[in-house]
């Protein structure tokens, strides 16, 4: 009955959205009949200043009341999990490509069409299909000896990333369309949803772009391997992570908002969060840098840790001329930088863990700080295994799964901590 009162108080009331009306009342009389001793004491509030106590409630920063409607906004939950949803395919999407980068499938397919290649339906079909690959340095240079089956093998491979990615490209655009005309996004989402749409059209472009390179005929020397420019690649899997964080990030504030620190926010809470945010960068630098080993095969050289072969610094790092060329050209150097960078940020996650014990965060941050400690360590781990076992598929796909998985947790924890904004006064 009292609840009842309260709702229908609040939705007469012009102090509240109609969304935020419910909440309110409803968590004034959960509140208030904790106790059979509160139930009178409720009556006669609401029935003597139902008004101002709104109105105060409504005012308090701190209250649980301000915390309460989350979801106010129609679709709410729902554009979050569209969001995450959305996510979450790009995140498949990069194990795909990784996949068909480790079996050496991505050149399979030579021709390009936005929606979608026709499936060769008879024996005559996969034959012309066949005979377009032969045309490109892939087959002339390396696989002379494929037969028809074979190549049906990682044609399907390259055919399954693509289609995904294009799955993708729909499920984000048609319910975009219509949460837009439902009025469900509020005027800052829908400027990250052009955000997000346009990153999509860039990736499928740069994917594009990327195979482009390896089915140039630039492969003339005898150790010439052909393979996607991994400046390409780079830059192809650097548009994925971003979209895929930004994406990430968005459904966070949907579904899980992020916890704020009761009183002033302490100084070193503050420096905290942005030794988070390092950590969050040093994470996706360490992932841009495996996309040059992957595309240079730099895996496979020097398959020793933690020295490369017998020695710290091996001695071809800087073979190539111009000297700059080595970072991104020589695979021992790239492999060396590889190392270096991914001890730097576990080096750091570490600190950053053991400083979060000392300090007063958000409840989930906590958490959250574990959580990346945990993952930093395995990542680790994981690498220098792909190593010493010399880059076998399965685990290098781990590898690379693990990268976006210490990333998704590194946006995590810096979300968590979005309100430590305030030096303490």
């Amino acid at each position: 009955m009292l609840i009842s009162r309260v709702a229908d108080h609040c939705f007469k009331s012009s102090l509240l959205s109609s969304a935020r009306k419910y909440y309110v009342g409803v968590n004034i009389a959960h509140r208030c009949c904790k106790g059979p001793q509160n139930v009178f004491r409720a009556q006669y509030v609401w029935q003597a200043k139902p008004r101002s106590l709104v109105q105060k409630l409504c005012s308090r920063k701190q209250s649980s009341v301000a915390s309460i409607p989350v979801n106010a906004q129609p679709g709410n939950n729902v554009v979050g999990y569209w969001l995450l949803g959305c996510s979450g395919m790009v995140f498949v999407a990069v194990i795909l490509g990784g996949v068909t980068r480790l079996t050496e499938s991505g050149l399979s397919m030579v021709t390009w069409k936005l929606f979608g290649e026709k499936l060769p339906a008879t024996q005559a079909e996969w034959e012309e299909e066949f005979l377009k690959y032969q045309q490109f340095p892939e087959f002339k240079i390396k696989n002379r000896e494929m037969t028809l089956n074979e190549f049906k093998w990682i044609w399907w491979m390259e055919y399954g990333h693509r289609m995904w990615g294009r799955a993708i490209g729909a499920v984000f655009a048609l319910p975009a369309a219509a949460f837009w005309a439902l009025g469900w996004l509020k005027p800052g989402m829908k400027k990250r949803v052009a955000a997000f749409g346009t990153l999509i059209a860039l990736q499928g472009l740069m994917g594009w772009y990327m195979v482009q390179s390896g089915l140039e005929d630039r492969f003339h020397g005898e150790s010439d391997v052909p393979r996607v420019s991994q400046y390409r690649l780079a830059a192809h899997l650097s548009l994925a992570f971003v979209l895929y964080t930004l994406m990430l990030w968005s459904a966070l504030d949907h579904l899980l908002p992020a916890q704020k620190l009761a009183g002033a926010v302490p100084v070193a809470a503050r420096r905290f969060r942005w030794l988070t945010h390092t950590c969050k960068g040093m994470v996706f630098f360490t992932a841009l840098s495996g996309a040059f080993v992957a595309g240079l095969d730099a895996g496979l050289v020097y398959n020793s840790f933690p020295k490369m072969g017998d020695r710290w610094i091996p001695e071809d790092i800087m073979a190539l001329s111009p000297k700059l060329s080595n970072i991104t050209e020589n695979p021992t150097t790239v492999q060396f930088n590889h190392r270096l960078l991914g001890t730097a940020t576990l080096a750091l996650i570490s600190g950053m863990w053991l400083l979060s014990r000392r300090l007063r965060l958000p409840p989930r941050a906590h958490t959250a700080a574990t959580a990346v400690a945990i993952m930093g360590w395995t990542q680790v781990g994981l690498g220098f295994t792909t190593l010493l076992l010399y880059v076998p598929t399965w685990l290098a796909a781990c590898h690379q799964s693990g990268s976006l998985v210490l990333l998704s947790l590194a946006v995590w924890l810096t979300h968590e901590l979005k309100h430590v904004k305030r030096l303490a006064k």
